[in-house]
């Protein structure tokens, strides 16, 4: 009678080594991908040409044995906008001393390929990779200059509210892993780390832009630009054109909030909430409505563009009489939010106020621009509107570009204000 019951466990303990097998494949393959792509991947410093101290630390990784690697954008931009002042070094993985210089930007993507020493070393090949949501993806670089690190994380696919595509990857970034690649299990590179939100949600350019870029630079007679940065003014005014052309057309959704309607979701890669306050014992009541994208191009430290954002103010009473409502309506219209920025960036705003119709609605509008000092044609723009006539609600619409061109300045404008009305 026992025997049958002995078989059994018997069974059932040789049976346990082979339950374990898959978790037991799992641990190796991250030190796997670690050990036999770790050596692709290189440190990339910018230092300060007089001092040789430390500005930047950053990743890349060879694409060839012609020296060429990747990197963001952002790692080096300050020799972009200061190339007398800044030099690029490579670091771990490649030979002491070995500096680099920028082949090409795309400052949009946040990409950037640079020429190294062109001698035989491990390399990777760019190409597509199809992924699907979930699969394992690991992430190499040299987080906060500690050394270079692997993190493993989940590839959940692109985001949706961006005009170019972005990569989610569920894993935890850290800053000096920009510019590094995250691959597959067999060495396949899927993005370039460019990002973090924090709590392990990243962000990676897809590699199809590192694919294009790197064939820019391969083509026959590609010369490196005399000055980088005409061409990320010439890349910015050609983005800026596309990203809002579309915007604040006829088939622009619209919101009603309180006796107004008001354009809403200017693109479908906006973004939009609404919050209404509790209930408080003031005598007016207000109410919020703002749309954005997860857009933004990296110029320099302290300086972004591509970014557009709308947000709407709600304000009604039935308690204050027309001249306190007025006061109250005035201070919100003149409360200044025009963004801060650097003077080696940005010029001063310059505004201008007066009183317009759209079709039938009465506006108060301020318009202020400012001129980007280094990227000729480019600027940022602030349009404040307050829809006059009411002695119980009032309306303050505010719409923030930048680096856009004076043309795509005036052209937002109207369009925006267009499509204000009553309903």
């Amino acid at each position: 009678m026992h025997r049958p019951v002995l078989l059994v466990l018997a069974l059932a303990a040789a049976a346990l080594p082979m339950a374990r097998l898959p978790a037991q494949e799992d641990v190796t393959v991250t030190p796997g991908v670690f050990r036999r792509y770790g050596d692709r991947v290189a440190r990339i410093q910018v230092v300060e040409a007089g001092s040789g101290a430390k500005v930047v630390v950053g990743s890349g990784f060879f694409i060839g044995d012609d020296g060429r690697l990747v990197t963001n954008y952002h790692v080096v931009a300050d020799l972009v906008h200061h190339p007398d002042r800044y030099r690029a070094e490579l670091g771990e993985g490649t030979a002491p001393g070995d500096t680099a210089s920028i082949l090409a930007i795309d400052v949009v993507h946040d990409l950037a390929i640079l020429q190294a020493e062109p001698r035989p070393r491990p390399h990777f090949t760019l190409g597509p990779t199809p992924v699907r949501q979930g699969d394992r993806l690991y992430a190499l670089g040299h987080p906060r200059d500690l050394g270079l690190s692997i993190v493993e994380g989940t590839y959940n696919g692109l985001l949706k509210h961006t005009l170019y595509p972005k990569l989610h990857f569920t894993g935890s970034l850290n800053p000096g892993m920009s510019g590094g690649p995250t691959i597959t299990s067999d060495g396949q590179v899927v993005g370039i780390n460019v990002s973090t939100a924090g709590n392990q949600v990243s962000f990676l350019v897809p590699v199809e832009r590192a694919v294009a870029l790197a064939a820019r630079v391969a083509a026959p007679g590609y010369h490196p630009p005399a000055r980088l940065l005409d061409d990320v003014a010439e890349q910015i005014r050609a983005y800026q054109d596309a990203y809002l052309e579309t915007l604040f057309s006829d088939s622009t959704k619209t919101v009603d909030l309180g006796p107004f309607r008001v354009p809403t979701e200017p693109a479908p890669f906006f973004r939009c909430w609404g919050h209404v306050p509790p209930e408080t014992d003031l005598p007016y009541e207000e109410a919020e409505h703002s749309c954005s994208t997860d857009d933004e191009v990296y110029i320099a430290e302290g300086q972004q563009s591509g970014v557009v954002d709308l947000s709407y103010e709600l304000v009604t009473t039935r308690k204050l009489g027309a001249s306190r409502f007025y006061s109250l309506y005035t201070n919100m219209f003149t409360n200044d939010n025009t963004p801060g920025g650097e003077e080696e960036h940005v010029t001063s705003w310059r505004c201008a106020t007066r009183n317009v119709r759209a079709g039938a609605t009465p506006l108060r509008v301020v318009a202020c621009v400012r001129a980007y000092r280094k990227l000729a044609g480019l600027y940022d723009g602030v349009i404040k509107a307050a829809v006059l006539g009411r002695r119980d609600a009032g309306l303050v619409a505010t719409l923030t570009l930048s680096g856009v061109s004076f043309a795509n300045v005036e052209r937002l404008t109207t369009r925006f204000l267009e499509r204000f009305s009553w309903h």
